[in-house]
């Protein structure tokens, strides 16, 4: 890799990771131009307009232990404005709402022997207490849970919470799945009280990201906004050719494609075989989540785990027991996610179908909610969100670095040692900056 200051670097997706690395890059004194197919900025992370407010087409939070992401809002200016708020976590289960948010309601929750609670409070904390991911990649995580919390409490607790998230495709995960969600939120308990601290910034990701793109231009990074890249090719005089849907080419000396890993196998037709079927190897959970606007609340629950099958949505989220509801003009903000397979015949069906199902699920759950307490409701269906972390996951990735010089392949399934969430995007980033900076092969390094 040349050190010329004048090489030409191009970034393909401007979501918080191909943001991150420009943002990087530049500072690193690179010449960047970020391309992004829709017509703002933000990929997972961006908002959209819902009846009369604007907030995010997702639902994220921050923990005080996001050192990252918190690192990130600093240099833009944000941190400072972060609220914190103290939550409280529901479970839907046998038909009832119990209140799980502190260790006596834990303690008093029915569908739980206390043996079982026990076993189950010695799997969290001994999950907590593991530094070393590697050798939980080489077992199932439904091997792994049994084995420390009993059969029964894996079928009648952690079985609903792993459907919820990853569906049938659960039986394909490791142990390393389960071990990330229990790290990330015990590093966000305060030590003490132990009591979860989440956060959010006034205005949601579409401020962040508003600001994000102010100190690119700032600092020098071309953001092209409604490019779609359709290829990306080698020329002979050793450039890399970016095709674009409705745009002339570009040539650049440096491309980092940020795209799920199936999407770049495609975008890059000159890779080696075996990067491909590499590429296409990596499975994928995917998600329909409703946003909905609602007159009053369904309760004081920021997330509402669901255990019980046969509703169309896998988790509460209500965002207005963490933001404030005068951010949402005194109306409440709900999101039920549903993830699914990226082929699951839900992603064929209408809008119309799939918003009757949601709104008829909450009416099964909260005996007070009406249909006509919906202001508003909008869908978003997403193929690629989730890399599943299979066994052996870390040995099956492909490198970075790919076969074609100058180019990259960095996306969210690099993430090894963790949960697909903001913090982490912007820490892989931030690693796979420095090592362009230090213009070491990635081709020894295949993930973070």
């Amino acid at each position: 890799m040349s050190s010329s200051h004048s090489e030409r670097w191009a970034i393909v997706g401007g979501g918080l990771l191909g943001l991150t690395l420009a943002h990087r890059l530049a500072q690193q004194g690179k010449s960047v131009t970020l391309f992004e197919s829709s017509s703002q900025l933000g990929g997972l992370a961006s908002a959209w307009i819902l009846g009369d407010i604007v907030w995010d087409r997702h639902y994220h939070v921050t923990l005080l232990s996001d050192s990252h992401l918190r690192g990130l809002l600093q240099e833009l200016g944000l941190d400072h404005q972060m609220r914190w708020v103290e939550t409280k976590t529901g479970c839907y289960t046998d038909g009832q709402l119990y209140s799980v948010s502190n260790a006596i309601e834990f303690l008093k929750f029915p569908p739980l022997r206390l043996l079982d609670k026990l076993r189950l409070g010695f799997t969290i904390l001994y999950a907590s207490k593991l530094r070393d991911w590697r050798p939980l990649e080489k077992i199932s995580v439904a091997d792994w849970l049994t084995r420390w919390s009993g059969r029964r409490t894996f079928e009648k607790f952690w079985l609903p919470l792993l459907r919820a998230k990853l569906g049938e495709n659960y039986q394909k995960a490791s142990a390393a799945f389960i071990w990330a969600i229990i790290a990330r939120l015990y590093a966000a308990r305060r030590t003490g009280l132990k009591k979860e601290m989440f956060g959010y910034l006034p205005g949601g990701y579409g401020r962040m990201l508003h600001r994000f793109g102010e100190v690119l231009r700032e600092e020098g990074v071309d953001l092209r906004l409604g490019y779609s890249a359709t290829q990306v090719r080698s020329i002979p005089n050793g450039q890399l050719r970016i095709d674009f849907l409705d745009q002339p080419a570009e040539r650049f000396d440096q491309v980092i494609v940020t795209a799920p890993a199936g999407v770049a196998a495609d975008l890059c037709p000159e890779l080696l075989p075996a990067e491909r079927t590499q590429l296409k190897a990596i499975q994928y959970q995917g998600i329909i989540c409703a946003s909905l606007l609602l007159k009053r609340p369904l309760s004081p629950y920021y997330v509402t785990n669901i255990t019980d099958s046969g509703l169309p949505f896998t988790g509460i989220i209500e965002m207005t027991t963490l933001v404030d509801p005068a951010e949402f003009r005194g109306q409440t903000l709900v999101y039920l996610p549903r993830y699914i397979d990226p082929h699951d015949p839900a992603f064929e069906r209408s809008d119309a179908e799939l918003q009757a199902e949601f709104v008829a699920g909450l009416t099964r759950i909260y005996p007070q909610f009406q249909p006509d307490d919906v202001i508003s409701i909008r869908l978003s269906r997403v193929r690629n969100v989730l890399a599943i972390p299979t066994l052996h996951y870390s040995q099956q990735l492909p490198n970075m670095q790919s076969s074609i010089p100058g180019l990259h392949l960095i996306n969210s399934a690099h993430i090894l040692n963790g949960t697909l969430n903001v913090n982490e995007t912007v820490q892989l980033a931030e690693n796979a900056a420095v090592r362009l900076s230090r213009h070491v092969s990635t081709t020894q390094i295949p993930a973070l």
